[in-house]
């Protein structure tokens, strides 16, 4: 269930592949309402779900400013795509045997964050799952969990590139 780190179109990222036993419409609206994004998405959103959409994240910690987004692509309940401060973000939902796949890509501003990033979303990505399976919980950001540190050693370990500033350090 880790990550992998690419090349896309000359810049880094992150993928993630997850299969989830719920169906697309059910995994569609945990990614896109925001009452549901708030369980498991980093920070709060809010969104004006349309394509060209703008997209506001407030951070919920050390003072940080909100940062803007703007949806860049949407097709329900299949794709969604969108930017979150100089990040995209691409979430690409298909009906599976038993449910529904997800591939999640974050295209990033720099490699260094790619270690980091990937296991911030490694957590994010475990609690989409609770949050499906009805163990909804408010998401703290991942950062500051012994399991964030976790993911993040191991994705080292795997050779993902790693030196990002971690905030809270």
């Amino acid at each position: 269930m880790y990550g992998t780190y690419e090349t896309i179109d000359g810049k880094p990222a992150v993928r993630f592949e997850r299969r989830y036993a719920h169906p697309v419409e059910q995994v569609w609206r945990a990614v896109t309402e925001p009452g549901e994004l708030a369980h498991w998405f980093p920070d709060p959103v809010e969104v004006d779900l349309r394509e060209g959409g703008e997209m506001t994240f407030t951070p919920q910690h050390d003072g940080m400013q909100p940062m803007p987004g703007r949806v860049t692509e949407l097709d329900p309940p299949r794709r969604f795509s969108f930017t979150w401060g100089d990040e995209h973000l691409h979430i690409e939902l298909e009906p599976d045997v038993d449910g529904c796949r997800m591939r999640f890509t974050h295209v990033l501003s720099t490699r260094e964050q790619a270690a980091r990033d990937a296991a911030g979303w490694h957590v994010c990505l475990d609690r989409l799952e609770q949050l499906l399976a009805g163990h909804a919980g408010e998401a703290p950001g991942p950062e500051a969990t012994s399991e964030w540190s976790e993911h993040y050693e191991a994705y080292q370990r795997r050779g993902v590139p790693a030196g990002a500033p971690v905030p809270g350090d």
